[in-house]
This record gives C-alpha cells, sequence and structure tokens, in this order.
C-alpha cells in the first residue's frame, strides 16, 4: 500500500500562484509516472499534468505555459508550480502515482480556489 498526501492548496487571487506538494509513503517500490488531476464545479475530471520518472511531462493545453510538474525520486514527492491562476483552475488537485502490475494510487485531493 502507497499513501499520497498533498499539500499547498488554498485561495489566491487570479494572477497569483500556488505550489502543490504530493508525498508519496509506505510501498513506494517501483512508482513510475505520477501526476496531478482535477476536477472543478460542474466538470468532468481532467488530466492536469503528469510525468514520468525520466522527467518527460505533458500538460493540459489549458494550463500550458503557466503550470510546471516535477518530481523528486529520492523523496518520492511530485510537485506542482502554478503560476497566473485563473478562476478556471478552481477545483480540487488530486495527485496520483502509478506502480507496476499494481496500478494507481491516489491522494486525498486539495482544494484550490482562485478568485477574481
Amino acid at each position: 500500500q502507497v499513501q499520497l498526501v498533498e499539500s499547498g492548496g488554498g485561495l489566491v487571487q487570479a494572477g497569483g500562484s500556488l505550489r502543490l506538494s504530493c508525498a508519496a509513503s509506505g510501498s513506494v517500490f517501483r512508482i513510475d509516472a505520477m501526476g496531478w488531476y482535477r476536477q472543478g464545479p460542474g466538470k468532468q475530471r481532467e488530466l492536469v499534468a503528469a510525468i514520468t520518472r525520466g522527467g518527460t511531462t505533458n500538460y493540459a493545453d489549458s494550463v500550458k505555459g503557466r503550470f510546471t510538474i516535477s518530481r523528486d525520486n529520492g523523496k518520492n514527492t511530485v510537485y506542482l508550480q502554478m503560476n497566473s491562476l485563473k478562476p478556471e483552475d478552481t477545483g480540487v488537485y488530486y495527485c496520483y502515482a502509478d506502480r507496476q502490475i499494481i496500478g494507481r494510487a491516489w491522494g486525498q485531493g486539495t482544494q484550490v480556489t482562485v478568485s477574481s
């Protein structure tokens, strides 16, 4: 069993920044890709950003140029730096981690609210 704990969410004004962290603990053996989903009010869950163990990244078109995903494999932690935040970025952000064969583990989610 792997546990994922997100931190760094909160309330910020439009144009501001937040940095989310997600630390994995427990059975962290063979964690491969990690990333972030979000679900805004009345919206479907969407992939925000993902990163492989080797550092290859991909982003939703809506956040390209504003968000940066990174990871520290030694700390089993993934980060999401969010700049130039917009009200449309509001939602619950969920961290995930993928392990070979076992599959995907999820964090509990952290609320991000961007006011206009």
